[in-house]
């Protein structure tokens, strides 16, 4: 199998979540020849310079992650940037192909990004699909406090920097799983059906306050802000099992990329 037969394959996988305009998607290869046979395949969510070598030296042909590789959505490479020029070097170095991943797991029924996320939690519930693109509802079957759902995200995900506002200590059960950076955050703490909003980035004057306000005048409401990082890998985790029960032409393995803040 090579690089576009794979891509057209894990593009069928979401066809579940009904018709998506695609004209305009991301999910295109950044580097590399599509024809290139494959042997090891590497995922993460990340290329950052470290996981390149690293995949680099694992053997692997391909590298499929979720988010950008320059810094822009569309990996519109900036111009006379030392460190773009220094990173695109070092791909055409390695020869390594990196394909992005994106819109296609977050349209996927139920989105495969959170499906990670809610699968490796160990969380037990009812999910739906959200107003927006990677958002999503999900029905914990047994409340919790957001406190209590935060630990289990540092346990179990190895989240090291969630932060909480809002409603700390009271029990909830209706989440909105915004993870990533997603349309509609705003919108989804706004909405009295939801208790807690779970994102990977937020802005703290305009959602962290509101959660704050919401909390301190004994609204059931809360916001967690996980990082843009553990809020979605365990999603790409997923897809990395998923290829490996799938497909016996090549190998499959998830490569950890790590959390892109450090402790002073």
């Amino acid at each position: 199998m090579n690089i576009r037969s794979l891509m057209d394959e894990l593009f069928r996988w979401c066809e579940d979540g009904g018709p998506h305009d695609y004209s305009a998607t991301c999910d295109t290869l950044k580097a590399g020849d599509p024809g290139t046979e494959l042997r090891k395949v590497a995922v993460a969510m990340f290329a950052t310079p470290d996981l390149i070598r690293e995949a680099h030296a694992w053997g692997a042909e391909l590298l499929i992650v979720h988010e950008p590789t320059f810094y822009d959505h569309y990996d519109r490479m900036p111009e006379h940037d030392p460190v773009a020029d220094a990173k695109a070097a070092l791909l055409k170095e390695t020869g390594l192909a990196v394909w992005r991943y994106h819109d296609h797991p977050h349209v996927k029924y139920t989105d495969m990004i959170g499906e990670g996320e809610v699968k490796y939690l160990g969380l037990e519930g009812e999910w739906t699909k959200g107003p927006h693109i990677a958002v999503n509802r999900f029905r914990l079957a047994a409340p919790m406090t957001p406190r209590e759902l935060g630990r289990r995200f540092r346990e179990k995900l190895n989240a090291r920097h969630v932060r909480i506002c809002g409603a700390a200590d009271v029990p909830c059960s209706n989440l909105s799983l915004c993870f990533g950076t997603p349309a509609g955050v705003f919108e989804e703490l706004c909405d009295p059906e939801i208790d807690i909003v779970l994102t990977g980035e937020a802005c703290e004057w305009k959602l962290g306050e509101y959660a704050r306000d919401a909390g301190q005048l004994g609204f059931r409401k809360a916001l967690m802000i996980l990082g843009h990082i553990p809020s979605e890998r365990e999603g790409m985790r997923l897809l990395a099992e998923l290829m490996s029960q799938r497909f016996d032409q090549f190998e499959t393995r998830y490569f950890e990329c790590g959390e892109v803040y450090c402790a002073p």
